[in-house]
């Protein structure tokens, strides 16, 4: 498998890496020709592997060191001062540990609750947004420390979502290309997209028991997921073979894969590949940073037409984002326990395969 790579990280040098890389500081720059050696690279990933390394971009190390303070500082508050944040049926608040199991799954039944605390934020709408007001579901103000507790925390979160929200916009021509659509296709789609970052705490596992994870096996909901890299690892991918591989720390670069709604929206040309998360650093705690990019709430998401043909019946009826959210985050117990009229599992496929 080619990777689109112009040099290649300094600490990469020694690691037999089966996940591809793309280098995307040519597109991104406006260079000519960039986008087609580009798309093809990322089509040949998403059809074999659901995922990839992407290196090149432009936000920030030291916005993503900071993220990754303002996570081990948030988490290492008094349990007291997080649940006064605790999660709410928008999925924005605080998560304690063993806070949900893995209900959603389509890749494994969970035994025991994931091993994880997390914090969930959305766009940073005021509170005086008209769809705030009106109460629509996802579209909403976020639960945030008081600033006296954590000096920062907001403006660095906001800063960061706003750099991961620019960088995937500028990728969308990329993943249209990919699709053999014109670049701008999915313009209207990612007018406001809906996003999440999920600011994950994983104590060490305990030793000895099979079923517990930090997150169990799964496959995510997203049209895609960057995760920036950790200092611990921890995160392993399972390939097509069944094999589960561990994923390697690429410094400057962040991990990349499809999720489901992108899954359901190519009609399985895309994959949505399987994952887990177990913290087996010895003692250490390990923290993470996904960023969740979806389109428009209430954008209708239709197959695309060159997903399908007579030989290739669209799977599934259309759907949004915030219809297929409020079956997928069913999961968590603070959203099931606040929401009781579940809607029918839109993740059902019309016609069976992969």
């Amino acid at each position: 498998m080619n990777a689109i790579i112009k040099t290649a990280p300094a600490n990469l040098a020694s690691t037999d890496c089966p996940i591809p890389i793309l280098d995307v500081a040519d597109f991104l720059n406006g260079e000519p020709g960039a986008l087609e050696p580009l798309s093809f690279a990322l089509r040949d990933a998403m059809e074999k592997i659901g995922f990839y390394y992407l290196c090149g971009h432009d936000v920030p190390q030291s916005l993503i060191d900071d993220v990754f303070s303002a996570c081990a500082h948030f988490h290492a508050q008094p349990l007291e001062a997080k649940m006064a944040l605790r999660a709410n049926e928008h999925n924005v608040g605080y998560m304690p540990v063993n806070g949900y199991v893995s209900k959603s799954s389509r890749v494994e039944k969970a035994m025991r609750p994931n091993l994880v605390e997390a914090f969930f934020v959305k766009r940073d709408l005021p509170p005086e947004h008209p769809d705030v007001i009106a109460n629509i579901r996802y579209r909403c103000t976020n639960q945030w420390p008081v600033p006296e507790a954590l000096p920062g925390f907001r403006e660095t979160i906001v800063a960061y979502c706003e750099a991961m929200e620019r960088l995937c916009v500028r990728l969308m021509p990329v993943y249209a290309a990919a699709l053999e659509l014109e670049p701008d296709y999915f313009s209207e789609a990612f007018r406001e997209p809906q996003y999440a970052l999920r600011m994950s705490h994983y104590p060490p596992a305990e030793s000895g028991d099979d079923h517990q994870y930090g997150v169990a096996p799964h496959s995510d909901s997203s049209f895609l997921t960057m995760l920036a890299q950790s200092e611990l690892p921890g995160l392993s991918i399972r390939f097509p073979s069944g094999d589960w591989v561990d994923a390697p720390i690429i410094h400057d670069a962040f991990l990349v894969n499809s999720g489901d709604m992108l899954r359901r929206w190519t009609n399985h040309r895309f994959r949505s590949t399987p994952h887990r998360v177990i913290n087996r650093n010895a003692n250490r705690d390990r923290y993470a940073i996904p960023f969740f990019f979806d389109a428009t709430y209430n954008y209708v998401m239709d197959c695309l037409p060159t997903c399908q043909g007579p030989d290739n019946p669209p799977r599934y009826e259309p759907t949004t984002y915030s219809d297929y959210m409020r079956w997928f985050a069913r999961q968590y117990d603070h959203v099931r326990d606040q929401d009781a009229q579940e809607p029918e599992d839109p993740g059902v496929p019309q016609t069976q395969g992969e």
